[in-house]
């Protein structure tokens, strides 16, 4: 599904993971690739033919698996090793600024969900593009050797510190778009999962457990709580 939902900007859906891109005269932004067989090339040329910059919120499959259609692309360095495509990768840092049919995006290093996660403000605008970092209710996904607990909650209370100057979060899973309230509740459900007062009970299919929140969520283990 391709949604214009502002001028220059569309929400790429394929019904698991959500894809941002913007547009402008003579180029255009894509924020996350979707899974390998999400086919995402075909929808963004039938939106535009600008040459691509690639914009990658973190190197989970569902946000760079799709890199293989793609030449080359932008991925905070601490991410490299979660991609396995054969193309060009160029390091994302905090700070690191792009520009594109009036949108104004500057990269926020946001540790946790991966140790390579960002996020993208566009502070004129009031939008913050937060990957999987912020969500609605959840689940976000804490669980695995390349993810921290203690970054996460470090990365949140900064967005909280920031929240002030945003109307919108738009995230790549669940609701969208949703309050920046959401970054307050998904750090005070953190809090209570590192420190062990969430209830849990094992995950189904995956080798986890599901923590429930007040608000929110948490895909975890025992020993990744405390990571």
């Amino acid at each position: 599904m391709t949604q214009k939902i502002q001028d220059h900007l569309y929400l790429l859906d394929d019904g698991r993971v959500r894809q941002f891109l913007i547009t402008g005269e003579d180029r255009a932004l894509l924020l996350d690739t979707g899974f390998a067989d999400s086919h995402l090339l075909p929808a963004v040329r039938a939106v535009t033919d600008a040459p691509l910059t690639v914009l990658l919120t973190h190197g989970d499959p569902d946000h760079a698996g799709g890199l293989a259609d793609f030449e080359e692309a932008w991925l905070n360095e601490k991410d490299w090793p979660l991609v396995q495509a054969p193309v060009r990768l160029h390091p994302l840092r905090e700070g690191d600024t792009f520009c594109c049919g009036g949108f104004r995006l500057e990269t926020v290093e946001i540790p946790g969900h991966t140790y390579g996660s960002v996020a993208f403000a566009d502070r004129s605008r009031r939008l913050l593009f937060a990957g999987d970092s912020v969500q609605k209710e959840g689940p976000i996904y804490l669980f695995g050797k390349h993810r921290s607990v203690s970054l996460y909650l470090e990365s949140q209370r900064r967005l909280l510190t920031m929240a002030g100057e945003f109307d919108t979060v738009l995230p790549c899973h669940h609701d969208c778009p949703i309050d920046p309230v959401w970054i307050g509740r998904n750090l005070e459900d953190a809090e209570a999962l590192q420190a062990g007062r969430l209830p849990s009970e094992p995950h189904p299919t995956l080798p986890c457990r599901v923590y429930q929140g007040r608000w929110t969520a948490f895909y975890c283990t025992e020993e990744d709580r405390l990571r």
